[in-house]
């Protein structure tokens, strides 16, 4: 059993990825959505929240846990290694190495929460492997939000995020790194704003990849997919359908044809 968490749908973006390497493991998605978006709560709030998921996920039998969340990773995965040592735990960071390898201008933008924008991990990061390469974090509050409340093609939202990306493509970026798992749903806007100026930088297969190498017991499973959340629910599976997932909802309830997503608190 492999567990994934994350504040609310970003993860979902995470999962899909590792469904596809792994299209016979069986997996929990838990979405923290009682307290999304973690972008804007404190570190201490964070791990306390990573912490109380991450014991839940092994009490249910999971063999790897997938912290699909950029700033809960920066916040606490050190943490939640230490409670679950015999477990591995797999974080999700910015793909701030890829893009200073690929990048020609020698000019790259993170877009990320407030969080993680602050957090000392995204800044080694940075240190490491961005030494020569201009470096640009761009916060972008209220993101998560909009993909959580599946608010996606709002014009208002649309010319916010057309907003925030001219300048960055205008003074030469030409990789946009995608610091949050939420804003993996935002590809088709971002695309059509890019064109062709900047490649978007998402780590989702590289944390499927990671999974399959510490997953060997669990890569032969029943494909089951249990869903849980700590409020509302019955909305992950409507959610998967508004974000291109139908597959995953069809995979969930073929698991589990009679039970409706959980909610655990």
């Amino acid at each position: 059993m492999i567990g994934v968490f994350d504040s609310g749908l970003g993860g979902l973006s995470v999962l899909a990825a590792i469904a596809r390497a792994l299209p016979h493991a069986d997996l929990i998605y838990y979405a923290d959505t009682a307290h999304v978006p973690y972008g804007s709560k404190s570190d201490d709030f964070i791990r306390d929240r990573v912490l109380f998921i991450g014991r839940h996920l092994a009490e249910q039998g999971c063999k790897v846990i997938v912290v699909a969340c950029n700033t809960a990773t920066a916040a606490a995965v050190e943490a939640l290694r230490q409670s679950l040592p015999d477990i591995p735990v797999v974080g999700i960071e910015p793909g701030i190495k890829p893009a200073a390898m690929a990048s020609k201008t020698r000019y790259i933008a993170v877009l990320t929460t407030e969080s993680t924008a602050r957090s000392e991990r995204l800044a080694k990061l940075i240190r490491l492997h961005a030494r020569d390469v201009k470096v640009h974090v761009e916060p972008c509050p209220g993101w998560a939000t909009r993909v959580e409340t599946l608010h996606l093609d709002d014009s208002e939202f649309a010319t916010e995020v057309a907003d925030k990306l001219a300048p960055l493509l205008d003074t030469g970026a030409d990789q946009l790194v995608l610091g949050c798992t939420h804003y993996s749903f935002l590809t088709p806007q971002l695309l059509r704003l890019t064109a062709g100026r900047a490649d978007l930088v998402d780590v989702a297969d590289a944390v499927a990849r990671q999974v399959i190498r510490l997953s060997a017991d669990c890569s032969k499973g029943q494909a089951t997919l249990r869903l849980l959340a700590s409020a509302q629910p019955e909305k992950l599976l409507a959610a998967l359908a508004r974000l291109d997932l139908q597959w995953l909802a069809e995979r969930a309830t073929a698991s589990h044809p009679t039970e409706n997503p959980v909610a655990i608190q």
